[in-house]
């Protein structure tokens, strides 16, 4: 079905990648780097696995637009965060946990990155390889994909506004999408990877396994490097202001908060 050269050699450029990148945030001195990267090196294995195997054509150029716009799009804005803000205190946590370890540690953390690109990737091959002629699906992948590229950077704007206003520091955002979400931002972003899904889902019986995508993004964002420290390191830089935001405001699918009006 598919040419296992293409995958392992997007597993190796991007295992480069990230030594490279692990060498940049020594010097450096912020870890954080790895998270402008990881979009682009996504969006730079789209490519190869584009121009090294088989599609239909037009397909390929919907799905690279999507997948385009999305890696540009959060790159520039996590750069521009990185640019402004202190250095990500998530790293600079699990740099204080690790302690001596610290570099080892951080060096198979970046590696882990570079199997996250290869992960994640794969919807993005499966949609990139369906032969089937267009159909109402790929508008709607196209729609999707779209929709919540642009939902997801207004959440990212409106945070980035509150926390322009010195009246706001130490304070929980809870303006527009954060009024109805703790994380507008990782919800929209785990609706672009359904985007993939209608683009695959006529091949059969193979389009279906493009649903790893947004399965895998909800379980890296719930449990594992999104929601749990974001909100361990909001909690300790924002306390109980936090913890009431807990209490009245949905996680990550946007719904009413509980707060009475």
């Amino acid at each position: 079905m598919f040419d296992l050269w293409l995958i392992v050699a997007g597993w190796l450029a991007s295992s480069a990648l990230m030594v490279a990148l692990f060498w940049l945030q020594k010097r450096i001195g912020d870890a954080g780097i790895v998270d402008v990267a990881w979009s682009l090196g996504v969006a730079a294995v789209a490519v190869l696995y584009a121009v090294g195997g088989p599609g239909l054509a037009e397909r390929k150029a919907i799905v690279l637009i999507v997948v385009l716009v999305w890696a540009v799009r959060l790159a520039f804005h996590v750069w521009v965060r990185m640019r402004r803000l202190p250095h990500d205190g998530r790293y600079q946590a699990l740099e204080r946990e690790w302690g001596a370890t610290a570099d080892a540690r951080m060096f198979r953390f970046y590696q882990m990155q570079a199997l996250g690109i290869v992960l994640f990737s794969l919807p993005v091959l499966f949609a990139l390889r369906n032969p089937v002629p267009l159909s109402g699906w790929d508008w709607l992948g196209l729609g999707i994909g779209i929709l919540a590229i642009a939902l997801e950077s207004h959440a990212d704007w409106q945070l980035t506004q509150f926390r322009r206003k010195p009246s706001n520091r130490g304070q929980v955002c809870q303006v527009g999408w954060w009024r109805y979400s703790r994380h507008p931002n990782y919800f929209f972003e785990w609706l672009h990877w359904w985007a993939y899904v209608a683009l695959a889902i006529t091949w059969q019986p193979w389009g279906w396994m493009a649903i790893m995508g947004p399965l895998a993004m909800w379980y890296f964002i719930t449990r594992v490097t999104g929601i749990p420290p974001t909100e361990a390191q909001a909690i300790r830089s924002r306390g109980d202001a936090y913890r009431r935001y807990q209490q009245s405001t949905s996680p990550f699918f946007p719904w009413f908060s509980q707060r009475a009006n």
